[in-house]
């Protein structure tokens, strides 16, 4: 929709697909508040709000040209776009709603060091830099890490080690790591070490950004609590939850800077899912004197709101003080020179994967690295553990032979076979809408392995919980199937401990489920299947991205499918998650020339 105000640029750029018109529409609103008419600061006033809903903090006005690409569906993709970009930004350093540098007096948009922000953003990024750097210069906590060396016994655990060793004796620390390099592991280890600590026990909150995420933290460590002689009572909850709702506030917590959490540490796992806003609120609430500790994987996909943090926190520049110097020497072997820079900052990154083999794990590793010979060379081994196949008919043959396999155990009443067979295998998909997205597949995948006679709800349909659901305990992205029990179809969902009859929940409590043979990659982070296969759109597409095929891939333990083409992987690969950030720039200085 091309909005009926909009003229010049303005219009030029929506008509192309790179605006829609609610950009237009607060751009003209804060002209016209400012008493604004330059074309090139309503275009950039554009730019900033488009920049916040596709995931970025602020605009970079010195690379914009080259990184703003139209948004999916918004244009056709088989005519080219030729965009009349400014050469010249310098108009918005004299516009009344554009505050320029650091310390300048409030204004809507702000402009400092070359990149443009909707002021609540700067500030937010401001919060967080801020709560860091402090935390970062006071005397860390003290703590004796004599025990580590017997909480950490098992072969290949030195980076383990360390990060506990890191996250013990910082006040913010950052676990990172791929799928199945002992991340939870590693931080049910840690709060040993710190219960056993001399004083008072320390008071532990775990969270996440979903429900979902959360119950599987909360799962982890509690089945790791025995092993290591953690209270048995140790509960997760979202960070919604842990910072408090406010009726009176969309973006606002009971606990903040004036009333903090009540906690000596603070784990967050799926940390990379952390928007800036939220992030902002967590460490304006968490206590200076308590320990953060995220847990994360920034090569994962980023956040559905603005804001990459924990990959930003990640590739922050190292402080002058250089590495923490009460580590031994000996942890630090085999770290390479920006592993110790990212040291500095709490931040200790797990490589070794015990989930999937060395086939998976190579293939993760050099999406990682973004070396697209390498990748297109593991696709084509022909190994029985990685393929590229240019259609989907092993794709059809794989669905309706675990689809049969899923009506028959479903029909027999075998809940627990059920979900064993949901996670043999999982169809990914990079869109939600379009010929490649899930909407089509799971009409697809439908027709492959529907029973003829079956109507709304039939025994093996896969299931997708699309809303959190507190009555039945049931969280948004949480998969389950349709079971038969006594005689009535069911719904059967992955527990703790496994499924009992009780737990089985009737269809007719069910308010916020869809049919789910197929997921965005988006929806399976943090899930796990024996197999995938990942449905790549045309090279055209936007939502290629190296984070979306790198998630998508690490998704498997035994087994990965891409169905597309060597083009769209070459694509995939070579093209990085562009969300632009202050964070991983020195303090600004105040600085404000936008051509950099």
């Amino acid at each position: 929709m091309i909005p009926v105000r909009a003229e010049g640029r303005l219009r030029a750029f929506a008509e192309a697909g790179v605006l829609v018109a609610a950009d237009v529409h607060v751009a003209l609103r804060l002209a016209r508040l400012g008493g604004e008419s330059d074309e090139t600061v309503l275009l950039a006033a554009a730019l900033a709000v488009r920049g916040v809903r596709t995931g970025s903090v602020c605009v970079d006005l010195t690379t914009v040209a080259e990184t703003v690409v139209p948004d999916e569906d918004a244009a056709d993709p088989d005519v080219p776009v030729v965009l009349d970009w400014p050469t010249d930004w310098s108009a918005l350093q004299a516009s009344p709603v554009v505050a320029v540098g650091a310390g300048a007096p409030w204004a809507p948009l702000r402009l400092v060091d070359g990149l443009l922000y909707l002021d609540r953003y700067w500030q937010q990024e401001q919060l967080v830099r801020r709560e860091l750097d402090a935390r970062a210069a006071q005397d860390p906590p003290p703590v004796d890490l004599t025990p580590l060396a017997a909480l950490f016994t098992e072969p290949g655990s030195d980076r383990q080690r360390l990060a506990a060793a890191v996250a013990a004796g910082r006040w913010v620390s950052v676990i990172t790591g791929g799928p199945g390099t002992g991340k939870t592991h590693t931080v049910a280890r840690l709060l040993k070490l710190l219960q056993d600590q001399p004083g008072p026990r320390p008071r532990i909150a775990l969270a996440a950004p979903t429900g979902k995420a959360a119950a599987r933290l909360q799962e982890s460590v509690q089945a790791q609590a025995q092993e290591v002689g953690l209270p048995l009572d140790l509960t997760a909850s979202t960070l919604h939850r842990l910072l408090g709702w406010r009726p009176d506030s969309r973006s606002r917590f009971r606990h903040d800077a004036g009333n903090r959490l009540p906690f000596d540490v603070v784990v967050v796992d799926e940390s990379s899912m952390v928007p800036l806003t939220l992030m902002a609120r967590l460490l304006e609430a968490v206590r200076p004197s308590a320990r953060l500790v995220l847990v994360g994987d920034p090569d994962q996909l980023t956040p559905v709101e603005a804001g990459a943090v924990l990959s930003d926190l990640v590739h922050r520049p190292a402080p002058a003080s250089g590495r923490p110097s009460s580590l031994p020497e000996g942890d630090l072997a085999g770290l390479d020179a920006q592993e110790l820079d990212q040291l500095a900052n709490g931040v200790v990154r797990l490589r070794d994967s015990h989930r999937f083999g060395a086939g998976i794990g190579s293939l993760a590793e050099a999406v990682r690295a973004g070396d697209a010979d390498r990748v297109l060379e593991l696709l084509a081994a022909g190994d029985g553990v990685l393929s590229l196949e240019a259609d989907t008919t092993g794709l059809a043959a794989e669905a309706q032979r675990t689809g049969a396999e899923l009506l028959a155990t479903a029909a027999a009443g075998d809940a627990t076979g059920s979900l064993d067979l949901l996670g043999r295998h999982r169809l990914l998909c990079a869109h939600r809408e379009g010929p490649f997205g899930v909407a089509a597949w799971n009409e697809q995948v439908s027709r492959w392995t529907r029973p003829v006679t079956a109507g709304e709800w039939y025994p093996g349909q896969p299931l997708l919980v699309t809303a959190n659901d507190y009555d039945n305990h049931l969280f948004n992205g949480d998969t389950g199937v349709v079971v038969v029990s006594d005689g009535e179809l069911r719904a059967a969902f992955a527990r703790p401990g496994g499924i009992r009859g009780p737990e089985l929940v009737p269809l007719s409590r069910l308010s916020s489920v869809a049919t789910a043979h197929a997921l965005t990659v988006h929806r399976s982070q943090g899930s796990q299947y024996a197999a995938v296969t990942v449905l790549l759109p045309p090279a055209s597409s936007p939502l290629l991205t190296r984070e979306l095929l790198y998630t998508a891939v690490t998704r498997a333990s035994s087994r990965v499918r891409v169905v597309g083409s060597e083009e769209s992987v070459r694509t995939a690969v070579g093209r990085q998650v562009v969300r632009a950030s202050g964070l991983r720039r020195p303090q600004p200085g105040g600085r404000s020339d936008p051509t950099g």
